[in-house]
């Protein structure tokens, strides 16, 4: 009778206050055993008895993980993998469980990633597929279980479901290719526990941490957390043409959260190296700039994020980016958007990028032409330190390489009484300082920037900072007196 006692259970547990007077009667402690049947109708039944009385009741699906429910739910997806019941109660039981910390846990220690996996490919309707999505995406927020999800090939299957629905207008298409975005960028974020040591413009982009360090040379470098081999693997598998078609189809009216989604995947495949040299030869970074032609901020702002992580640390794309007229005649013209504060920072980020990342007197010379001087000049003084610190790194870069072409504009600009103003200010910070005092040194072999370095009196706030609190600024203050007074 069991069979039968189990599929009436079921059926009585759809009535709430049924469902209670199941709950008191202790029948989850009754119904968990028949979970090791090797009945398919008994696991059938049992399966949805517990689903529906454990719905919504958060110290009850404690209790089935700490009694070991998560073994017996892999269990049934493993070995009845095609039956179609089955694998519906199964999943509809994790997609309950899966927000639990300690599910997750136990989830780590068993080989559910195959099995989504393998339910994500052979899923054939829309319903199956958001079960499954749903499940993994409240998996993807735990890094053991994305690990194995990457290594069980997840990435592959979300290629070829980009593929299939590329193209399509059905609403249920869409939602399905969102639900593949966000679990893109879910597995290419980083540890969300990571302390943020910088916050950077907002709203900051999750997974990456930012860090000042001082470098030997007396510019800040940002350190980036080491995200694992995922963003390669995307490449790889070509994720990344997909995203931009995808964009290309949505970019003017299509869903803005399917936007949202792509363009915070490509952002942060861009990271890694090996990704920056293969989307570059791959001709990524023009057909973000075709997409720039969006009138949307939110994907102006993205796409301009992507733009600079394309840029850092890569010299040929800062040269390719830095001689584009087109492109820095509109970041100049973003960084003026007062209505869109997101789209300024980014674009004076940008100008900034391509500054410090190219060795080429002609990106030099164009940026000076398209007018953008002033405004990384402006930017010394943003009350984001990280950007504080990248345009002063900027400037010292390019008055190093082409300090005759900028002599005009850092004059127009008042750089040197900006840059006198943080020395002065007790709240700027020490990093910053640092950097400022390293732009001076470059400054002071321009003659008539060093006479208004004279005439604005900062030898002697200098002498001041030579005793400050900071090993490095003081350091750097030494130093830079010693050059001001020709040692």
């Amino acid at each position: 009778c069991a069979v039968k006692a189990a599929q009436v259970l079921s059926e009585i547990a759809k009535n709430e206050e049924m469902k209670k007077l199941c709950i008191e009667a202790d029948l989850i402690l009754t119904l968990i055993p028949l979970l090791e049947s090797t009945d398919q109708e008994m696991l059938l039944h049992a399966g949805r008895a517990i689903g529906r009385i454990c719905y919504d009741n958060r110290d009850l699906q404690e209790e089935l993980v700490k009694v070991g429910i998560i073994t017996s739910l892999v269990r049934i997806l493993t070995d009845y993998a095609e039956s179609e019941p089955l694998v519906h109660v199964d999943l509809l039981a994790l997609c309950n469980l899966a927000d639990l910390d300690t599910a997750k846990e136990a989830l780590s220690k068993t080989k559910v990633a195959e099995q989504l996996v393998k339910q994500l490919r052979r899923a054939e309707n829309h319903e199956r597929l958001e079960i499954v999505f749903e499940v993994l995406q409240a998996l993807a927020e735990n890094d053991a279980l994305k690990v194995q999800l990457v290594e069980a090939g997840v990435q592959e299957v979300l290629s070829e479901i980009l593929l299939r629905l590329q193209g399509s207008s059905q609403a249920e298409d869409t939602c399905i290719v969102k639900a593949a975005s966000d679990l893109i960028v879910s597995l290419l974020l980083g540890d969300r526990n990571s302390e943020l040591s910088v916050q950077i413009l907002p709203p900051l982009y999750k997974g990456i941490t930012t860090r000042p360090l001082i470098s030997e040379t007396g510019f800040l470098r940002t350190g980036r957390k080491n995200l694992d081999g995922n963003c390669e693997r995307m490449v790889q598998v070509g994720v990344i043409h997909q995203l931009l078609d995808l964009l290309e189809k949505h970019v003017e009216s299509g869903d803005v959260s399917v936007q949202h989604a792509a363009l915070s995947a490509l952002r942060n495949l861009a990271i890694p190296v090996v990704n920056k040299v293969q989307m570059l030869e791959e001709g990524v970074a023009e057909r973000i700039q075709a997409l720039l032609r969006s009138e949307m901020p939110p994907v102006r702002f993205k796409l301009l994020g992507t733009l600079r992580m394309l840029a850092d640390g890569q010299a040929d794309a800062a040269e390719i980016l830095g001689q584009d007229p087109m492109l820095l005649n509109r970041l100049v013209q973003w960084c003026n958007a007062n209505d869109h504060a997101g789209i300024r920072g980014e674009a004076n980020r940008l100008l900034a990028s391509i500054l410090r990342h190219n060795r080429s007197q002609e990106v030099v010379k164009a940026i000076q032409e398209a007018q953008g001087v002033k405004h990384l000049v402006s930017m010394t003084t943003s009350e984001h330190v990280a950007m504080q610190n990248e345009a002063l790194n900027a400037l010292a870069i390019a008055s190093a390489i082409n300090l005759e072409t900028l002599e005009q504009s850092f004059k127009e600009s008042q750089l040197v009484q900006s840059l006198h103003k943080l020395l002065q200010d007790e709240n700027t910070s020490p990093e910053v300082k640092y950097n400022s005092m390293g732009l001076l040194c470059s400054l002071l072999n321009s003659g008539d920037l060093r006479q208004e370095i004279e005439e604005d009196k900062i030898k002697e706030t200098l002498e001041q900072l030579c005793s400050h609190s900071n090993a490095n600024v003081v350091k750097e203050a030494v130093t830079t007196l010693q050059i001001l007074r020709g040692e």
